[in-house]
């Protein structure tokens, strides 16, 4: 089964065994038979976030299709890891529930959210999610994971960083606001909203799907800037002295570099800036793969990539800002081991 299709970047090959969940049983199911019989097995959710290796997986990729979202009423929602995050976030705004309407416009399934912990536009998943159930490899059992145990940080989890490959996530419950004010903290949405006192939630979602829209970050067939896996690069989160230093760098002050103070006294450095400044900016690249011409962050397929195309653009990043700053970039998309 060819895998490039079922990501929003477009490359890799094939792997050499394929399912797909329905349910949770379909999960326990593969997870034995993989174990039983040696085979390697990988979870794919919406493949927004994801790289394929050119020669592709040599194991069992199990496609995570568990449906059905059931609310209680009072802006409880409790959502199969196989729906659309999108679906869902459109859905939660229609019955006028707020805390997610800033994440409208991300491609991939709610059962990767939790994952990455999932933000945009001044907000997070983490502040929303009550609990996740999963199936858990290692007892055999599924678990319910509270919003405590999932140990949230920007774009970590639990699910990649100590417990990698621990938990195939089926459902998650989130907790909304009925009748909540949207969340306008992103200083684009200020500006937006500057002259309107009090805008809805479906306002403010239009408003960030605009935005995305304008920086090639909402999926449109035929727009070649939305072939990709979102912002390639993590921002960043440096001791304050880093900053100064980049700041003397640039002969710039601190405060002209766009950051964000974290709370263990450490910031947060826009990895956009870091690469504009270090001459990779929007449309950068000759070949298949490049730069998006809307937005410095999305390295985007133009056509006939491959992965071997990415994963060179992508070291000549990070070698070009670490060799002028001094700071060496992550990437934020998974790459699926060969």
């Amino acid at each position: 089964m060819g895998l490039a299709g079922y990501t929003t970047f477009g490359v890799g090959g094939a792997a050499r065994f394929f399912v797909e969940a329905k349910t949770e049983a379909d999960v326990r199911a593969a997870v034995v038979w993989a174990a039983e019989g040696g085979v390697r097995l990988f979870l794919l959710g919406g493949g927004s976030n994801l790289l394929v290796p050119d020669e592709g997986f040599n194991g069992l990729v199990l496609h995570m299709g568990i449906a059905g979202i059931e609310v209680d009423g009072a802006g409880v929602f409790d959502v199969g890891a196989g729906e659309s995050w999108d679906g869902f976030v459109l859905k939660v705004i229609g019955t006028g529930c707020a805390g997610i309407e800033c994440l409208t416009g991300i491609p991939g399934s709610v059962g990767g959210t939790p994952v990455q912990n999932v933000g945009a536009y001044g907000q997070e998943v983490a502040e929303t999610i009550v609990s996740v159930r999963a199936f858990d490899r290692r007892s055999g059992e599924f678990v319910e994971l509270t919003n405590g145990d999932c140990c949230f940080r920007y774009r970590e989890s639990i699910f990649n960083t100590t417990e990698r490959n621990r938990y195939i996530v089926t459902r998650v419950r989130f907790a909304l606001r009925p009748d909540g004010t949207p969340c306008i903290k992103y200083a684009d949405l200020q500006r937006r909203f500057a002259a309107h006192a009090s805008p809805t939630l479906a306002q403010v979602a239009e408003a960030v799907r605009e935005i995305r829209l304008s920086k090639g970050m909402l999926i449109v067939p035929g727009d070649a800037d939305s072939r990709s896996a979102g912002s390639f690069f993590k921002n960043p989160i440096v001791a304050r002295d880093v900053l100064t230093r980049i700041a003397a760098v640039g002969k710039l002050a601190a405060d002209e570099i766009p950051h964000w103070p974290i709370a263990d006294g450490r910031v947060k450095i826009s990895a956009a800036w870091l690469l504009e400044q270090a001459g990779f900016v929007k449309g950068y690249g000759s070949g298949s793969v490049r730069i998006s011409s809307r937005h410095t962050l999305a390295l985007t397929n133009r056509g006939g990539a491959n992965f071997a195309d990415v994963g060179a653009l992508q070291e000549e990043i990070v070698a070009g800002v670490e060799a002028k700053f001094g700071v060496r970039l992550e990437r934020e998309p998974v790459v699926m081991a060969a």
